[in-house]
């Protein structure tokens, strides 16, 4: 394993991580009484374009999986509208399984919704960037010694932080203690946040310390 990979796979995690800072400072410059908290459905918007365009780019900058064979125009531009479709898909997928763990089912959609968007932005559209549409990968790389990169490690840590910080989150949410952070889906979309930051810094360190016991085979 390359030590060279690992530090461009850290410094992707730390700009990704380091946006999402941003998504929560910059936008007050710009728009009159913004805060994570009194405008949070602006910030989930904010925060899931920032961290999908982000993500996005440095894939296309760093091309961490790279096909070596040549495609199509038509090839990309079939491929880019199938990745637009599977990203819609997750967005009702992640919202209707938020409804059945107890979400509102039609009083704050539009909460619902934002919320199951940034989920989606954390675990699928990686996914899309990495894999592409192309469920069978996904499948492989999220079972066991499944990976075949340290790119893929770190999708799996960072989708699995991402999903258990959400369901973290959530724990607040019934308790009689009257914060303003327990509305639907503060607490939950924040959860998952502060989770897929911690799967981005967490990812790297832990494939450096592991790196000689890690050994990806092509399959």
């Amino acid at each position: 394993m390359r030590e060279a990979e690992v530090r461009r796979l850290l410094a992707a995690n730390l700009l990704c991580a380091l946006a999402i800072v941003l998504t929560a400072v910059a936008p007050a410059f710009f728009l009159d009484g913004f805060s994570v908290l009194g405008t949070h459905l602006t910030w989930l918007c904010v925060c899931s374009v920032c961290v999908a365009t982000l993500n996005i780019i440095l894939h296309l900058v760093l091309k961490p999986n790279q096909s070596p064979k040549r495609r199509s125009f038509a090839h990309k531009i079939s491929r880019f509208l199938k990745c637009c479709i599977y990203f819609f898909m997750s967005c009702i997928l992640f919202h209707a399984i938020i409804v059945l763990y107890g979400a509102p089912l039609i009083e704050l959609v539009t909460e619902t919704f934002l919320f199951a968007v940034l989920l989606s932005t954390f675990t699928t559209l990686q996914c899309l960037c990495l894999l592409g549409p192309n469920i069978q990968a996904w499948i492989r790389v999220f079972s066991k010694n499944g990976a075949m990169s340290i790119w893929e490690s770190s999708l799996q840590i960072t989708s699995m932080c991402s999903i258990l910080g959400a369901w973290f989150g959530a724990f607040p949410i019934p308790l009689d203690w009257d914060r303003p952070w327990q509305v639907w889906p503060i607490s939950c979309s924040l959860g998952a946040t502060f989770g897929y930051m911690a799967g981005l810094i967490i990812a790297p360190l832990w494939i450096h310390w592991n790196r000689k016991q890690l050994t990806y085979k092509s399959r």
